[in-house]
C-alpha cells in the first residue's frame, strides 16, 4: 500500500490542523493505521493509531483529549484532527500502515508515507 500524507503547516499555539493520509490499493481496511511524529533530535513516536474498523484507538499520553484519529475505509483515508496545538507538537508527522489485526504500540509498522511538517509557534 502507498500512503500520501498532507495537511501540515504553520499554526499558532492553540490552533488546529487536520492531517490526512490517502492510501492506494483496495486493501486499506485490512490495515491498522497509525500517525507517528519525529521532532529534531528526538526519536520517532507513535502519536495515535486506529484498528481496521475503528473499534479501538490508541493515543500517546501527551495528545489525549487534544488529538483524534479517524478513518474512512470507503475513501481509503485516515485522519488526525489536532486541536489545542502546543509548540512541543512541532514535528514531522508520518502515517503508517500495520498488518497487525490489533493496534500495536511499536515503531515497526509495515508501510510508511512521506512526512508532513507541523510547526506550532508560541
Amino acid at each position: 500500500v502507498q500512503l500520501q500524507a498532507s495537511g501540515g503547516g504553520l499554526v499558532q499555539a492553540g490552533g488546529s490542523l487536520r492531517l490526512s493520509c490517502a492510501a492506494s490499493g483496495r486493501t486499506f481496511s485490512s490495515y491498522t493505521m497509525g500517525w507517528f511524529r519525529q521532532a529534531p533530535g528526538k526519536e520517532r513516536e507513535l502519536v495515535a493509531a486506529i484498528s481496521r474498523y475503528s473499534l479501538s484507538t490508541y493515543y500517546t499520553d501527551s495528545v489525549k483529549g487534544r488529538f483524534t484519529i479517524s478513518r474512512d475505509n470507503a475513501e481509503n483515508t485516515v485522519y488526525l484532527q489536532t486541536n489545542s496545538l502546543k509548540p512541543e507538537d512541532t514535528a514531522v508527522y508520518y502515517c503508517a500502515a500495520d498488518n497487525s489485526p490489533r493496534v500495536r504500540v511499536a515503531n515497526s509498522y509495515d508501510f510508511w508515507g512521506q512526512g508532513t511538517q507541523v510547526t506550532v509557534s508560541s
